[in-house]
């Protein structure tokens, strides 16, 4: 498909005879359409020629010489140089690509580069809560999308299988197995003893440090704490899966904090040759107010211990050997924001080369608030995921039941609709972003939401069913081959086009700043652009070139919703 930055870089390239890809690079796409489709800022270039930004703009405009069969006009406008696209152009340019690719926007770009994304990671023996939603569906999205680009993506599901917790859990279940039977309803029975023990450390000092003795233990390799471990383990991830399955998401790795509890001993023998490492109260730290990091990084606990922070440390120099990664991205709260900072100044000393570190990347996320405040899965304040999705799968069938009675599916069609708006309202605004959980928005079917995004796909779908066609063969039919171009020239229909022309664009968006709800807010824009057309334009009329026209223009939206929703892992239902 033809680049229009590109050529708008070559017209100006050749009138002031600089570098054609430094210029793109300052290309922009204007908010208002009355600015034109591309615009140049000219503010640098007057910066560096001590010039106005205006005068440089009127100079580059009347050496310009433009190809009117791709860019119609440009006009200068408070130093900026506006250019607008030759309609028609815009129009072939997206029936042909369209035409040709079913996967519209799919590239490979990213060919020959590794991901690394490492994203959901609940803790074991705990409730799957609304908590870790955001780190799902956020990675979960990124891993598609960089996927859909070319690059070769390693989903990681980094367990919290590891750690003093679970001393805590052994110490419980050791003082009350006989009051818990963990096949019926693991989660919840786990989450009691581990209240109950937590309250009971808050009283007893002693406790705690059985718990801590029981954490080291496990470490040690003891078969009575390895046993209970694994069987904590098992039952929590059978009840995982049943989350995974709602939301769509899948994993290539689900190595988690315990399958580096053999490799943290040559992490530690590294940082102790590189001599930075102290001893600090009976811990092993690396002190890093020299990074301008003031809090120290502990290694070692005092009773010998491993950290967090050491596994995560061993995880790096793994997945730098086994991935080759050009980025490994956490996509966890900004609440470890320090924790982060520490591990990834800590991992340049690990001997590793500079584009491993380089790669590293903290993809932090706002909390998930309670109306009342933040969750604990220590206090019991938490609300679990699973309860989540079936509530507003629920809810969804309601609606359904009331707006559609007769609708074949319903079941079906509420799974799409109510999984679908949880995810889309947790992808819709920046994701470092607090999020309060009110039931009220988080399943308001009106507005900027999953479900209106999904309407608008379900009546492209009809529409184009009403005219005698099948949305799935459409594409393959002689209906697009010849459409005559000058009834896609409306102000409305160049709305759609020039949106769906920039998909890929908004995609490689997403990647550049990790920021899925870039995608989110596009989708919502088409939507928005097809309803107005849609108000404005009659579809299925007798002329055959007005109506092919306009069919083009509903298919192409359908197929952006559709290919867009599922790279957020929303499903679309074929009615609603």
């Amino acid at each position: 498909m033809l680049n229009f930055k590109k050529e708008i870089a070559k017209f100006i390239a050749n009138a002031v005879k600089l570098d054609e890809n430094e210029l793109e690079s300052y290309i922009e796409v204007p908010k208002d359409s009355t600015n034109g489709d591309y615009a140049f800022p000219c503010f640098r270039l007057a910066k560096e020629s001590k010039k106005s930004p205006v005068i440089i703009a009127n100079d580059i405009k009347e050496k310009i010489v433009l190809d009117e069969s791709i860019i119609e006009k440009v006009e200068v406008v408070s130093g900026y140089l506006n250019f607008y696209v030759n309609k028609q152009k815009m129009a072939s340019e997206v029936i042909g690509e369209m035409l040709k690719n079913e996967d519209y926007g799919k590239s490979n770009v990213g060919n020959g580069k590794n991901i690394v994304i490492d994203y959901s990671a609940p803790n074991i023996a705990k409730p799957f809560h609304i908590g870790h939603l955001r780190s799902t569906v956020i990675g979960g999205a990124l891993y598609k999308i960089y996927k859909y680009l070319g690059y070769n993506t390693i989903g990681i599901n980094h367990l919290g299988d590891y750690g003093t917790q679970f001393g805590k859990m052994i110490e419980g279940y050791k003082l009350w197995k006989d009051e818990y039977n963990l096949e019926k309803n693991p989660i919840d029975q786990m989450m009691d003893i581990y209240i109950r023990i937590n309250n009971l450390c808050k009283e007893d000092e002693k406790v705690l440090e059985n718990c801590r003795n029981n954490f080291k233990k496990l470490e040690d390799g003891d078969p009575y704490c390895v046993e209970l471990w694994e069987k904590f383990k098992q039952l929590s991830l059978k009840e995982f899966q049943r989350v995974y399955e709602l939301l769509d998401s899948k994993f290539d790795s689900w190595n988690g904090e315990a399958f580096y509890s053999d490799k943290m001993q040559e992490v530690i023998a590294i940082l102790e040759k590189t001599g930075k490492l102290e001893e600090s109260q009976g811990a092993k730290i690396i002190n890093l107010e020299d990074k301008g990091i003031n809090t120290p990084i502990i290694i070692k606990k005092s009773n010998d211990s491993t950290t967090y922070a050491t596994r995560d440390l061993a995880a790096i120099l793994y997945r730098s050997r086994t991935y080759d990664f050009d980025k490994a991205l956490y996509v966890v709260s900004y609440e470890q924001n320090l924790h982060f900072k520490q591990v990834f100044e800590t991992a340049k000393l690990l001997g590793i080369d500079e584009k491993y570190t380089k790669g590293l990347e903290h993809v932090s996320f706002g909390m998930v608030l309670l109306p009342t405040g933040k969750m604990s899965t220590r206090e019991g304040t938490v609300v679990k995921l699973e309860d989540l999705l079936d509530e507003a799968i629920q809810r969804a069938k309601t609606v359904i039941e009331t707006k559609n009675p007769e609708l074949e599916n319903k079941d079906e069609v509420a799974k799409k609709v109510g999984i679908g708006a949880v995810i889309f309202n947790d992808l819709s605004n920046s994701r470092i972003k607090d999020e309060i959980f009110d039931w009220n928005t988080i399943l308001n079917f009106q507005g900027e939401t999953g479900p209106y995004i999904q309407y608008t796909y379900v009546r492209t779908k009809s529409i184009i069913e009403k005219s005698g066609n099948k949305f799935e063969e459409i594409q393959n039919s002689d209906i697009f081959r010849n459409i005559k171009l000058e009834y896609l020239q409306d102000e409305e229909a160049q709305n759609i086009l020039k949106l769906i022309y920039n998909f890929e664009e908004i995609l490689k968006q997403v990647t550049e700043k990790n920021e899925p709800s870039i995608l989110s807010r596009y989708l919502i824009d088409v939507a928005k652009a097809y309803s107005s057309y849609y108000n404005n334009n009659k579809i299925i009329v007798e002329d055959t070139d007005i109506k092919n026209a306009r069919i083009f223009i509903t298919y192409a939206t359908g197929k952006i919703l559709e290919i867009g929703a599922s790279l957020l892992g929303i499903k679309m239902p074929d009615k609603m």
